[in-house]
């Protein structure tokens, strides 16, 4: 399987590519088809990975690269016991405001901990994978990142990987990380708040709703809300059986709830 289909093509017109902040003229990637591996477990018996492009560092460590037009294709594997007060983001592409707020809108470790503690997941990992907002090099990210974060995720024993992206650009790299990743046997899901590009970059399987950049698993400081969109996109990877793309079922849920006062 192809990460990025004609690869070449893209990489000629990135070389090209004036570098510009608003993506104008960007290649983004376009892929027509999508690797694919079945759920083998089922979610409350499986080790659950989480890799978030949000830009996440430990406070006091260096942060993501954002003036290289490649992009920082480094990863940050952060301990799931760091305090949210611990880290900071590096964002491009995104608003953090949401994320320094309330860290579940981008790093839901707190809501995957209640799954765990509740049984709906077995386990989440004890080590989640942080990448940057910003990296424009999309063949760069499938030649070498991708395959660096399948590789830490069968060293520790992930059954599935959740991803979730924080800006457009980002939306494509977490895209082409999740195919590298099911490409190498894990099964995937991806969040997305921008279907349209989800579906050029093709990840094997994606749940999307009408979210913002900045708080794809959902609003700060609303717990239910975030429960709401992760627990529908975890339980949907078991009954993907081809790649495909669904939306989530949250946003009038959400409108009947925030209409009783029952935020």
């Amino acid at each position: 399987m192809q990460i990025i289909e004609k690869v070449d093509t893209f990489s000629d017109r990135f070389k090209r590519w004036n570098s510009n902040e608003d993506l104008r003229g960007y290649p983004f990637v376009e892929n027509v088809h999508a690797p694919f591996t079945p759920f083998r477990r089922a979610l409350p018996m499986l080790n659950l990975g989480l890799i978030s492009s949000a830009g996440a560092y430990i406070e006091g460590t260096e942060p993501f690269d954002l003036s290289s037009k490649d992009g920082d294709l480094g990863y940050r594997e952060i301990p799931i016991e760091v305090e949210s007060a611990d880290l900071q983001y590096a964002a491009k592409g995104y608003d953090p405001t949401a994320v320094i707020e309330d860290r579940n809108v981008q790093v839901p470790i707190d809501r995957l901990l209640e799954y765990q503690t509740s049984f709906v997941i077995g386990s989440l990992n004890n080590v989640f994978w942080s990448l940057s907002s910003w990296i424009p090099n999309a063949a760069k990210v499938a030649e070498e990142l991708g395959p660096q974060i399948a590789e830490r995720c069968h060293r520790y024993g992930i059954q599935a990987a959740l991803l979730i992206p924080a800006s457009r650009l980002c939306h494509q790299t977490l895209g082409i990380v999740a195919r590298v990743v099911e490409d190498s046997g894990i099964p995937t899901m991806t969040i997305s708040v921008d279907p349209g590009m989800t579906d050029r970059v093709r990840p094997p399987r994606s749940a999307y709703y009408n979210g913002e950049f900045g708080s794809v698993a959902g609003k700060p400081n609303w717990r239910e809300y975030q429960l709401r969109v992760l627990d529908e996109a975890l339980r949907w990877t078991e009954t993907f059986d081809q790649p495909g793309s669904r939306k989530l079922a949250v946003d009038l849920e959400t409108q009947v709830e925030a209409a009783r006062g029952e935020r």
